[in-house]
């Protein structure tokens, strides 16, 4: 009889130092869009997917096959989270 392996470690355990670490993209759009509201979206990510007829599914749909789209979505994440954790305005 084999041993079984043993379960993983929970994902922050992993990389506790990575707040991008187990969120979606779909949570990251919806984040963002909830935050600045499609329109300011669009403006501060000059990507179509958030000026022309702005959705969630549509976002994603593009975003998954653009990798350098993904880039430019995740960076404006993490500025609105350090700036919830300042409690400053963003």
């Amino acid at each position: 009889m084999t041993e079984r392996a043993t379960p993983a470690q929970p994902a922050l355990a992993i990389q506790p130092a990575n707040p991008l670490h187990g969120v979606t993209l779909e949570a990251i759009v919806t984040a963002l869009a909830a935050h600045y509201g499609w329109d300011e979206l669009g403006q501060r990510i000059a990507i179509r997917c958030f000026v022309s007829e702005p959705s969630v599914a549509s976002s994603l749909k593009f975003l998954r096959k653009t990798p350098w789209a993904r880039e430019k979505v995740e960076s404006p994440y993490l500025f609105m989270l350090r700036q919830q954790r300042r409690g400053g305005k963003v």
